[in-house]
């Protein structure tokens, strides 16, 4: 139930092919390295977000 609210209307077929395509367009050996960059990216926000509200308590 959650994934429906999440993914909005996007079924199984679509994904796949979002899948696909993202393969197509990066290659198989760059994937891991981009998952890598966004995984790297958004450790970075949440601790520059934790910083921020430590700053607003005080």
């Amino acid at each position: 139930m959650q994934n429906t609210v999440f993914l909005g209307f996007l079924g199984g077929t679509e994904i796949l092919l979002i899948v696909l395509v993202i393969l197509l367009i990066f290659g198989g050996r760059k994937i891991p390295e981009l998952m890598r960059g966004i995984g790297k990216g958004i450790k970075e926000f949440k601790n520059e977000t934790a910083k921020d509200e430590d700053t607003k308590e005080n």
